[in-house]
């Protein structure tokens, strides 16, 4: 039998690697430190609960690598005349150009997914969902928990039926489209809500209010999770118009 291959870094696992990297800029931890073992550890959580990956397939050594191959990136490290692990993935600079310069918003989101992840509360969505929205630059765990926010049915008709007592109808945020005016009876009280919240905010015990949801049309909102980065209503709007 063919020896089992672990699959590419996602978003989410380079996210937490890069988060303990910044903590750690002149000092990295050793291979056999507590810190890499604790990020080997909710690493292989999170590919069990998000993927079905099989124990430990993230161990220290890959782990200690993960972080060398971020040095390449960093200018503090490049001006010392020293270069790191080249071998790495394009991911890699990717999320280093998204997050380095921003390690407040980097603590935020990596501290999210560890909360998710300790407390075993990963959605369950199928492939074809997962596939149906592109994922946040926040990564796929938090994608999936703003994406079961929008979906609490006592949410939504909790919204909706606000927006209804005040203004009689149910229209789209950003374009205007009004369902029962387009079908009728059958698009009567038919709208879908929008997490306005960043998704690192989303926290596990954190509470959506009424006023966290926007209602969009199908395709309006189709078109704020199209790609990344996600569009604010607001650039929605600018963008019809």
């Amino acid at each position: 039998m063919k020896a089992r291959r672990n699959p590419s870094w996602s978003r989410d696992e380079l996210i937490l690697a890069l988060d303990l990297y910044m903590q750690n800029l002149t000092t990295p931890p050793r291979k056999t430190s507590r810190e890499i073992q604790e990020l080997s550890d909710c690493l292989n959580r999170l590919g069990i609960q998000i993927a079905g990956q099989y124990e430990k397939f993230r161990n220290s050594n890959g782990v200690y690598m993960k972080l060398m191959n971020f040095r390449r990136f960093d200018p503090a490290f490049q001006e010392a005349g020293k270069v790191g692990l080249q071998r790495g993935g394009k991911l890699e600079e990717t999320i280093w150009n998204e997050f380095s310069s921003d390690p407040v918003r980097l603590r935020q989101v990596a501290s999210a997914i560890r909360t998710v992840v300790i407390n075993g509360s990963v959605p369950n969505y199928s492939p074809e969902e997962d596939e149906d929205t592109s994922e946040a630059s926040e990564g796929r765990l938090l994608t999936r928990l703003h994406r079961s926010r929008e979906r609490s049915r006592k949410l939504v008709d909790q919204r909706k039926s606000k927006t209804f007592k005040e203004k009689g109808k149910l229209t789209c945020e950003a374009c205007g489209f009004d369902f029962e005016t387009t079908y009728g009876e059958r698009g009567k009280g038919f709208i879908e809500c929008h997490h306005l919240k960043p998704v690192h905010e989303l926290a596990e015990g954190s509470r959506t209010k009424l006023e966290d949801l926007a209602l969009l049309c199908s395709n309006c909102h189709r078109m704020v999770h199209s790609q990344k980065p996600w569009l604010t209503v607001e650039k929605l709007k600018d963008l019809i118009r």
